[in-house]
């Protein structure tokens, strides 16, 4: 195995650590026990994805794929075209912006197109969940539209859940497991809006997942994890961890619920505060003293302003989420405060037509990664999924390069460099050394021979967590 480009060594593994990492003796197989021959790959630590949606990016697999819709008329009618194809259970669709579109989701929209048709649309961020009124009947949500935003989107997803198979969702999610590790990837921080102790309880006992699984924790769950005395990074079940609490402070970018500064183009609105900054720091300060480190949804630059506040109040430090939009003055504020950034690189090559359009010309910065980074905050990567797919070379090529497609790097001032965009995607760690976690991933090549397009495509060889291989694939 080649170790960070340079040279080739082997590695042994006793007990989930790195037990001793050594130059490679070609020919000879000294280690006793079971031996993955990387066949010259590149090793590098493995990747974790800080921030995913797991329940419904597996569910997301099956969904119809209305991304590419470019009006509400059209996303109903890609609906109409597939509708035979779903048979008569709820149709379900995924990934629609509709920041920039020329009219109004409804839900006369889809009655008009599906009379009767028990439908919901899942937006790209999951801030917005559209329903079709037989559907909004079904689940007694008396809405004058149908689109529910942000809070409600929350509580009506959840309210879809209910009606799913339980037995064959948690099927899908541990499976999704194992496509996690297929991608290199050993650990995740799950943010599904549910009881999650009990999911992952009920899960484990099916099969342990296949990567290890911290589980945020909701504001209406809060109360039962402090009464049982849990705190982060407590063990709940076999590779499963109470992870940090969960609040979500603004909307979104597509909503135009971010919280700014500045009002919208054509409008006085700024967004939406989803808690008072006095609730945030209340919630956060319950969490705290009782061992649960906050992860606070923040996007636009007034949201992280105050989410900032609510930390420097409370001490203790812990994660703001998405920080897409941030005053430059607020940039510093991160490292001193304590506070990660949790980002997903890929929703800046997503959002950046919309961000131009609804964010230009403010004093903000944004998806500010360089500046962050050399201001000594700590960068975390993760997806999103399935708002982005769970892909960590793309998230890593996406922040290097800062395009997807063929037009020039958006704010190249703001791109990383590799070794950064790299360690932010391997949960923090930038090299293998004795005494490490043995959770390692394998690539055909070394990114830092390839160029943008071929990072993205390069295989993964395998995947090591706690010394087991949980997936062994192909160079090819």
């Amino acid at each position: 195995m080649l170790a960070a480009g340079s040279e080739f060594v082997d590695v042994q593994t006793v007990d989930g650590r790195i037990a001793d990492v050594s130059a490679a003796q070609p020919g000879s197989r000294p280690i006793e026990g079971d031996v993955l021959d990387g066949r010259g790959a590149a090793l590098l630590p493995s990747f974790v994805d800080n921030h995913l949606h797991l329940t419904q990016w597996a569910a997301s697999l099956t969904r119809i794929d209305v991304s590419g819709a470019d009006s509400a008329v059209d996303l109903v009618d890609i609906l109409a075209r597939s509708n035979e194809r779903h048979g008569t259970g709820i149709l379900r669709a995924q990934g629609f912006r509709d920041a920039l579109w020329p009219d109004a989701p409804h839900k006369d929209v889809l009655q008009n197109a599906l009379p009767g048709r028990r439908a919901a649309v899942t937006s790209m961020d999951l801030h917005t969940l559209w329903l079709s009124p037989a559907l909004l009947a079904e689940l007694g949500i008396d809405h004058p539209t149908g689109v529910l935003r942000d809070h409600d989107c929350m509580e009506g997803l959840q309210a879809l859940d209910k009606l799913d198979d339980t037995d064959a969702g948690d099927r899908d999610a541990l499976a999704a497991t194992a496509e996690l590790a297929r991608r290199g990837i050993t650990a995740i921080t799950d943010f599904e809006y549910a009881d999650n102790r009990a999911v992952w309880t009920r899960r484990s006992q099916v099969a342990a997942p296949s990567v290890d699984v911290d589980f945020a924790v909701w504001s209406p769950w809060l109360e039962h994890e402090l009464v049982l005395g849990a705190s982060t990074g407590a063990r709940v079940g076999d590779n499963i961890r109470l992870g940090p609490l969960k609040v979500m402070f603004d909307g979104s970018l597509n909503t135009r619920t971010a919280c700014c500064h500045d009002p919208y183009p054509g409008g006085t609105s700024s967004g939406l505060l989803l808690e008072t900054p006095e609730g945030l720091v209340e919630v956060m300060r319950r969490a705290f003293d009782g061992g649960i480190r906050p992860a606070i949804h923040a996007i636009g630059d007034r949201a992280n302003s105050l989410a900032l506040d609510a930390f420097e109040t409370v001490g203790g430090g812990g994660r703001i989420e998405h920080a897409q939009q941030l005053m430059p003055a607020d940039i510093v504020r991160f490292a001193a405060a304590g506070v990660a950034a949790s980002v997903q690189p890929q929703h800046a090559m997503s959002d950046r037509d919309v961000a131009d359009e609804l964010w230009s010309g403010r004093s903000s910065i944004g998806y500010p990664y360089l500046s962050l980074h050399r201001a000594g905050a700590r960068l975390l990567f993760g997806s999103d999924a399935p708002v982005s797919p769970p892909a960590p070379l793309d998230a890593v090529a996406d922040a290097v390069w800062r395009t997807d497609d063929e037009r020039p790097a958006w704010q190249p001032e703001e791109a990383l460099p590799l070794t950064v965009a790299l360690a932010a995607a391997c949960g923090g760690r930038r090299s293998i050394a004795t005494g490490d976690p043995a959770d390692l991933v394998l690539l055909a090549e070394h990114p830092a021979l390839l160029g943008n397009r071929d990072v993205r495509e390069v295989p993964v060889v395998g995947t090591i967590r706690s010394g087991v291989a949980t997936f062994v694939g192909s160079r090819k």
